[in-house]
């Protein structure tokens, strides 16, 4: 009998509800997400925006965690301060499901007829 590998699961893909627009009105709503390490812990705490401003700690570290957003070649705490406070929101959750709960299913919302609903997370790399 064939024995399962050992793997360790480490990205995570996501949909945003709304999307970031960029400079061409494009809108990039698939992503991943990779699970965070202490190294991400340490540098975000070191970053001088972060030292100046706590709460822009979210943004360094969702920019260090997400390596795919849309067709963009890299994802930067500044772009992401052009998101929707609903889409920051659902990256925090998301966020914490994968790092801290192992849940991989998240509560999201239509965005065209507002219904609540849940879904599993897809783990990337699988079909």
């Amino acid at each position: 009998m064939p024995r399962k590998k050992d793997t360790l699961c480490t990205e995570f893909a996501f949909t945003l509800p709304r999307g970031l627009s960029d400079s061409e009105q494009r809108i990039h709503r698939h992503g991943v997400m990779r699970l965070a390490t202490a190294k991400d812990e340490i540098l975000v705490q070191q970053e001088r925006r972060v030292q100046e401003n706590p709460a822009y700690g979210v943004l360094v570290m969702l920019a260090r965690v997400i390596t795919r957003l849309g067709s963009l070649n890299s994802v930067s705490p500044d772009l992401l301060e052009e998101l929707l406070l609903h889409d920051i929101a659902y990256l925090r959750e998301f966020y914490n499901r994968i790092n801290q709960q192992g849940n991989v299913h998240i509560s999201t919302q239509c965005p065209q007829c507002n219904t609540q609903f849940s879904v599993e997370l897809e783990l990337a790399g699988e079909s």
